[in-house]
């Protein structure tokens, strides 16, 4: 068989890439190794954040927020979405600097972000407040409930224009003609391409290395929980970011879910892991979220009294400079990259992948709001780099520094 694209990786920036390339005009084939969204897509928070690190970032995710809020009109698929805002809170004389000045930058890039006065914090049933907090409110904010939920509309938005879905098909080769991509093989069958989008997660260095690419990736886990239904949680409760403990919160089944970016992170690399390694494999430690919970105790004290529901992890993948790795494999015509998500993948997805599509539409030598974020900005990098530089990206997601 032949298709115009071959996407490798069924997560959200995969689905998403392959829906804009069809809804293009191309002839699109996803293969996955297991099933659509059972990597580290379907254990995300679901949490889309307008409140970015630079331009191009908030832009990605402001344009991502409408894209989901009107992905019916646009994807001909329902989604779900939770339209609550989000709070971003500061304790500390540094964080509330730090804030101060995100939400300067923010509102000249467009981001509404108001001051959030105290009745305002006050309504959150699951916080409560010290009255020396600074809380900024981000009214655009949004969340999906049900992670999978956005894998579903996807996936359903797909079939609705003709992409091929080959589930629990590992890519084994990507083939190459006169050092251009002119194929997939997976483990049943051969397909004909002369572009291939590696958007493979925690795998995208393996799938490269397959053409003789390189992506300068290390990836890392990422952990929440979720506890038991409780009468401290309100449907109506809005996201809540306390970035001096470098923590979330958000109502989840009618419980409360937290989740963190703890300061020494566990870097686990699949290449290192038996074949038959998945997400699911990836060692847990509840012991880490105690310790983010014990840091928010007087503030949302259900955080460490709530019996734990659910504990998921999965892997996020940190570029050295902390942005997408998105754009043309320098080394290997043909093939793309769309990973690096560090933490903001899931939430940023329907930008990021309507402009890659656009992008491979134009050619690799086209420029593209994307530009800055090509894997060719790094070279190629030492493993030991990738994962020290991976591992700090992590640790400062919400840090001053």
């Amino acid at each position: 068989m032949e298709a115009d694209l071959v996407v490798a990786g069924a997560g959200a920036l995969g689905l998403s890439t392959a829906l804009h390339a069809a809804l293009a005009g191309l002839s699109v084939v996803v293969v996955e190794r297991e099933t659509a969204g059972s990597q580290a897509t379907g254990r995300a928070a679901g949490l889309f954040k307008s409140v970015q690190a630079d331009e191009l970032r908030t832009e990605l995710a402001r344009r991502s927020i409408r894209k989901a809020i009107s992905f019916a009109d646009w994807a001909g698929a329902e989604l779900p979405v939770t339209r609550t805002g989000s709070l971003l809170v500061a304790r500390t004389a540094a964080h509330k600097a730090y804030l101060r000045t995100e939400a300067s930058q923010s509102r000249g890039w467009g981001v509404e972000v108001r001051d959030a006065g105290p009745d305002q914090l006050d309504a959150v049933t699951f916080y409560r407040p010290s009255g020396g907090e600074l809380a900024l409110s981000c009214p655009e904010d949004v969340y999906i409930e049900e992670p999978m939920e956005l894998v579903r509309a996807y996936v359903a938005a797909c079939e609705v224009h003709g992409v091929e879905f080959f589930d629990g098909e590992a890519v084994t080769g990507i083939l190459l003609s006169a050092g251009r991509v002119a194929g997939v093989e997976t483990t049943r069958r051969s397909i004909a391409t002369g572009v291939v989008v590696d958007a493979a997660g925690a795998w995208t260095r393996q799938v490269a290395e397959l053409a003789g690419g390189d992506v300068a990736l290390a990836p890392v886990r990422h952990q929440l929980l979720i506890t038991e239904p409780s009468e401290q949680v309100s449907v109506a409760d809005p996201i809540v970011r306390v970035v001096d403990a470098a923590i979330y919160l958000r109502p989840a089944r009618g419980g409360l879910m937290l989740g963190g970016f703890e300061s020494a992170p566990l870097p686990l690399d699949p290449r290192r892991e038996p074949p038959y390694f998945s997400t699911a494999d990836v060692p847990l430690d509840l012991g880490v979220l105690a310790g983010f919970a014990a840091q928010v105790a007087a503030e949302v004290p259900l955080a460490s009294s709530g019996a734990v529901a659910e504990h998921r992890g999965g892997l996020f993948t940190m570029s050295p400079d902390g942005r997408f790795l998105a754009g043309p494999v320098p080394q290997v015509p043909g093939l793309w990259v769309a990973s690096g998500c560090n933490g903001s993948g899931f939430s940023s997805s329907p930008a990021l992948g309507e402009s890659l599509a656009a992008w491979i539409l134009s050619g690799p030598d086209a420029q593209s709001p994307l530009s800055a974020l090509a894997p060719g900005r790094f070279g190629v990098l030492p493993d030991d780099y990738l994962v020290s530089s991976g591992i700090w990206q992590y640790a400062h997601y919400y840090d001053p520094a």
